[in-house]
């Protein structure tokens, strides 16, 4: 019980809050959700006392909250506000008096990488209502009203992409361009709007945003699936609408020189997830979502779950991983001994495996192959677990590893699956096998690879090199 005093907050502490928040003139309806913030930020930090915590701590939560781009703006600075009254206010820590407290609630304001640790597809319910676990809200003040008509129907919008199990960054995607799209409109009832709206909506995407193809697709998607499934209304003249047409582009593929010099200057986890990437073909996500039981050893293959498209295939486990990758599993094991013996230990499942194997997510089977090096708050079921790596150390990870090694090419993690495929082709392998192993759809996606095999100097003798 003393442990538990001192840990979390008592009775005292949040009688003092809501006198804060009252003396601050905070409606009492916006003073909850205050609360229930301060509540997120004290549950991710469980092994810290009342009085240990100190201006690293909000950095970094605040940090964490933004990338995951599960906040609209006016939530971000409301979390902002709501730990300045905690820090500040309340508890009057004395680092609280120098901390750059506006310049965090700016920081909402500008864009931050979307991201979700849970990075798995359906919902994983849990004690937290919905609302509270719904991923995005109007992204317009609370003050002036729209919040009390939109956030229904962003709860509404999150049930039906949670029925149909799509991924969490849908949802993410959706919620915030219902959010811009009424924005847009000034907070206009969206139930009288309709196609005309929506098509005015995205010329301005296009042509004053100059946004990409892909977003302005992903935008009118997100809308007509608004419309039709949540509002349940015809959309009318949509359908006169022409979709922007995605440019088709060549992939970028190193040598294989260039593979080596790139992977030789990495170290650590990230080497050897750009090892396993460029040996296996598969996607970023693909990579850090790999769970243990996936990795066969004995057979030499990894069976990626739930790929794009939501299917699943078996790529080759490259040999010469095979004892760097046993020797990683055997750290991993530890640390998830060490979070077994504290009382957590559990992973995300997806679906409802969770129910019917209630034991599951501790089981050492289902833990990620490369987990994160901190624990975290679930941002559906707010359960504090270990999540897979973010993406994003990757990606930084890989680029930087290009510029060392002098690469002047744009290197992605996408490079390396390209790089594997055009490889094998170079090898001999037949279209319809690396087909197979990228997990394409229609053979045409992989027939790109050949463009790149016959463009250039392989194919084409240039007539610069005829001239006597």
């Amino acid at each position: 019980m003393g442990s538990r005093h001192e840990h979390w907050p008592d009775r005292a502490f949040w009688d003092g809050y809501l006198s804060v928040l009252g003396a601050a003139r905070i409606k009492p309806e916006s003073a909850k959700w205050y609360v229930i913030r301060v509540e997120q930020y004290f549950k991710a930090h469980p092994s810290v006392a009342l009085s240990a915590h100190e201006a690293v701590h909000v950095q970094h939560w605040l940090d964490q909250k933004r990338r995951m781009g599960s906040l609209a703006d006016w939530q971000f600075r409301s979390m902002v506000d709501a730990l300045r009254f905690a820090f500040g206010d309340q508890l009057r820590a004395p680092w609280a008096t120098t901390f750059d407290w506006d310049g965090w609630r700016k920081v909402a304001e500008t864009p931050a990488p979307r991201h979700s640790p849970e990075a798995g597809r359906g919902r994983q319910s849990g004690d937290v209502p919905l609302h509270r676990k719904a991923l995005a809200a109007p992204a317009t003040t609370p003050s002036d009203g729209r919040s009390t008509r939109v956030a229904p129907l962003i709860e509404r919008l999150v049930t039906e992409i949670r029925r149909r199990g799509y991924s969490i960054r849908t949802e993410q995607a959706y919620a915030q361009w219902v959010n811009r799209f009424v924005d847009f409109h000034n907070g206009v009832d969206v139930s009288t709007l309709g196609g005309p709206e929506i098509v005015r909506f995205l010329e301005y995407l296009a042509v004053e945003r100059t946004v990409a193809v892909n977003t302005q697709n992903q935008a009118l998607n997100a809308l007509v699936f608004f419309y039709s499934q949540v509002l349940k209304l015809p959309l009318g003249d949509l359908e006169n609408f022409v979709r922007a047409q995605r440019p088709r582009r060549l992939p970028v593929v190193l040598t294989r020189g260039q593979v080596r010099a790139l992977i030789t200057v990495m170290r650590g986890t990230h080497q050897l997830m750009a090892r396993l990437m460029y040996g296996t073909g598969m996607r970023l996500m693909e990579c850090v979502r790999l769970r243990v039981k996936d990795v066969d050893f004995d057979y030499h293959q990894i069976i990626v779950r739930n790929g794009k498209g939501g299917k699943d295939r078996v790529v080759p486990l490259p040999e010469v991983l095979n004892d760097a990758l046993a020797k990683h599993l055997l750290t991993v094991r530890a640390v998830h001994d060490e979070d077994c013996s504290r009382g957590f230990g559990e992973v995300y499942l997806p679906e409802a495996l969770h129910r019917k194997f209630p034991g599951a997510g501790r089981d050492w089977r289902w833990q990620w192959v490369f987990p994160s090096e901190r624990l975290s708050v679930d941002p559906r079921s707010d359960k504090t677990r270990r999540h897979h790596l973010h993406e994003n150390g990757l990606q930084r990870a890989i680029k930087l590893a290009a510029q060392a090694a002098s690469i002047d090419k744009k290197v992605s993690t996408h490079t390396l699956r390209h790089s594997f495929a055009t490889h094998l082709l170079e090898a001999g392998y037949d279209i319809r096998t690396v087909q197979e192993l990228l997990g394409h759809s229609d053979v045409s996606t992989t027939m790109i690879y050949t463009h790149v095999l016959n463009r250039g100097g392989r194919a084409v003798r240039s007539p610069l090199d005829t001239l006597i």
